[in-house]
């Protein structure tokens, strides 16, 4: 759904758009004879891990600095470039940001002209490849958002009360999902590995994700299967309890920015300017992690916890524009997943994605590093830095007494980040294990039957930590 909502931004991103303006399409006459483009960004605010596309891109201005800074001079520093921003190129650009509960409208929009820019999940982005070339309105594949190289973008979750701990429990059970999602894919991908025929052995609902935690909620579906953030919200709420983390088909899942062919060609540079936004957006995210996810809480509603679960330090998507090979490679083995559903046709990925504005607008930078293993990491009340340890032994003893805010755990085995509070517990000697779902929690005990490994509460786990 679309909303409309006013944003603070930079002081000189605010004189600029507060500038006598034509009417917002791209090439009207204004004022003195300039001339005035509109920027048309597509964008799905709950999705966060595409915030610096998106939502903190937003809220931050630097989209409109950039813009400001159009007509450069060579041989000038970035800093006198921004201050420079009088000598522009005669155009006057405005940004209108339109924010979308799911990727699919996005798509529509971009094919009939109407958004230049957006971001969405990596099946969404095939889609978007699909019908931007049967529309003639062809769009590209730009750069990475936030990626999750094992798949833990995605979970299924159920009831907090429900009796259902494994895939094997849905046969026959209604599960909502988004089709044609990254979690959708997720759904069909763990079914088929469970044996399950996921067009026969259970009943699928088609939804909105907040059409299916209401249904979750109202007892009208035995699970759901959804992206970022809605099963981590859930959870931390104490409406569902996690099933299957994503992260156990160990294969990338990511987010990215597509933009329309045409408009790239036009406005290359315009391009250019939008992707060294994301990756100012991407510096702060990274290095001020605790205020970015207080940012897009407060932009977005959402608990800042929860925003933290998935872009803190330690978070479960890791922020990055890089278009990795291995992204693109499993961008690759999505297709069937789509084609099977009839949802594409053949979709040529190798031309969807266009490294050139990328390597254009990041020329000069260094690299990010590859994700991390994730740590244990505890966020005190009152605190703008949060703590990490090394195991999950140091992270209960920490938070033993104290005003905690937030505390996460990585999964042993996956290393998806997970609520303390609602991870599952193993003791082993004098080891405390967490674990996202029961299901991983009892495969890892059978497994180590021997050394006395045992489901624990988390109280109980707690307690042994000395």
């Amino acid at each position: 759904m679309r909303t409309t909502r006013t944003k603070a931004l930079a002081p000189t991103a605010l004189a600029l758009l507060l500038a006598p303006l034509a009417t917002a399409c791209s090439g009207s006459a204004g004022a003195a004879g300039s001339t005035t483009v509109t920027v048309t960004v597509g964008y799905q605010s709950k999705t966060i891990n595409t915030v610096t596309a998106g939502t903190l891109l937003r809220s931050l201005g630097y989209f409109e600095e950039e813009l400001a800074a159009r007509g450069r001079k060579d041989g000038i520093t970035y800093e006198e470039e921004l201050a420079a921003r009088g000598r522009k190129d005669g155009i006057t650009y405005k940004v209108d940001w339109q924010d979308y509960a799911t990727g699919a409208p996005i798509t529509a929009q971009m094919t009939a002209g109407k958004i230049d820019i957006g971001s969405m999940g990596d099946f969404p982005l095939l889609i978007n490849a699909a019908r931007g070339k049967e529309l003639k309105q062809p769009t590209h594949l730009v750069s990475v958002t936030g990626y999750n190289l094992r798949g833990g973008l995605n979970t299924m979750v159920t009831a907090p009360d429900s009796k259902l701990e494994s895939l094997a429990d849905l046969r026959g059970r209604k599960v909502s999902t988004s089709v044609g999602s990254a979690a959708d894919g997720t759904l069909v991908r763990a079914l088929q590995r469970a044996g399950i025929d996921p067009s026969g052995g259970i009943e699928k609902l088609n939804q909105q994700p907040s059409v299916g935690a209401s249904a979750l909620q109202a007892g009208s579906v035995d699970a759901l299967s959804q992206f970022v953030a809605w099963p981590g919200q859930l959870a931390y709420e104490g409406r569902a309890k996690a099933l299957y983390d994503g992260a156990e088909l160990n294969l990338p899942t990511f987010h990215g920015v597509t933009v329309r062919e045409k408009f790239a060609k036009e406005r290359a540079g315009v391009l250019d300017d939008f992707l060294r936004a994301q990756r100012r957006a991407t510096d702060h995210l990274r290095t001020e992690p605790v205020t970015a996810a207080e940012s897009v809480a407060k932009e977005t509603g959402l608990p800042a916890e929860v925003v933290y679960l998935y872009n803190g330090a330690n978070g479960i998507a890791t922020f990055d524009p890089a278009l990795r090979p291995e992204l693109i490679d499993a961008l690759k083995q999505d297709v069937p997943v789509l084609k099977d559903a009839k949802l594409v046709g053949d979709v040529d990925v190798d031309a969807f994605v266009d490294p050139e504005p990328l390597a254009r607008a990041a020329a000069g930078t260094a690299e990010y590093p590859k994700a991390v293993a994730a740590r244990p990491e505890l966020w005190l009340k009152g605190q703008a830095r949060t703590q990490s340890f090394d195991s999950p032994r140091e992270l209960l003893k920490a938070a033993r007494g104290a005003d905690v805010r937030a505390a996460y755990v990585p999964d042993a085995v996956t290393g998806t980040l997970w609520f303390a509070d609602k991870a599952v517990w193993v003791a082993e000697g004098p080891e405390l294990r967490a674990f996202v779902t029961p299901a991983g929690a009892k495969a890892y005990v059978a497994a180590h039957q021997g050394s006395g490994a045992r489901i624990v509460s988390f109280a109980e786990a707690g307690t042994l930590a000395p």
